[in-house]
């Protein structure tokens, strides 16, 4: 990876990513037993992609790559 972080996991954005997961897989564990299967399991299959979006991403040989993959998995155009 050219860009200056050595590995994804030295990413600022991964790290929060990985909090936002576990606060959300907290809360969630609250919520009514008949949403586990709709709406937690989405929300928690949702905030899992980010983390590893971002991680497949970093995988990218430059920092335009990896923009790029970014700029795909949100489904924005590239720049």
């Amino acid at each position: 990876m050219s860009h200056s972080a050595q590995s994804h996991r030295d990413l600022k954005v991964w790290q929060i990513a990985l909090d936002l997961t576990e606060s959300l897989y907290r809360l969630s564990s609250a919520w009514p037993k008949h949403e586990q299967y709709g709406l937690v399991s989405q929300i928690r299959r949702a905030s899992v992609s980010i983390a590893a979006n971002i991680a497949e991403g970093a995988g990218r040989r430059t920092t335009g790559e990896f923009i790029q993959s970014l700029e795909l998995k949100k489904g924005s155009p590239g720049r």
